[in-house]
């Protein structure tokens, strides 16, 4: 299984989208215990959306349509929309 996941960042009022293998929660713990270089200046960073796929490569396309639209307000209606598999 593959993950598309946004991240959001109070201190830096900034998301991240990524894609991982592993669980949504397991990248989120290595972004908060800065194993992730581009995100360690946001920390505490917190998990508020994935949607799974069976394949990598559609985990990717997925992640890139999201950063292609460049946009806070469509990030926020993707988690808000029922494509967020996220738990509120």
């Amino acid at each position: 299984m593959f993950y598309t996941y946004i991240i959001f960042s109070k201190s830096k009022n900034r998301y991240y989208t990524g894609y991982t293998s592993s669980t949504p929660q397991d990248r989120l713990d290595r972004h908060n215990n800065e194993m992730t270089p581009s995100t360690k200046s946001g920390i505490p960073w917190e998990l508020v959306f994935f949607k799974s796929f069976n394949s990598k490569s559609d985990a990717i396309k997925f992640e890139n349509f999201i950063k292609k639209q460049k946009s806070q307000i469509f990030i926020k209606k993707l988690i808000t929309s029922d494509k967020n598999e996220f738990p509120e």
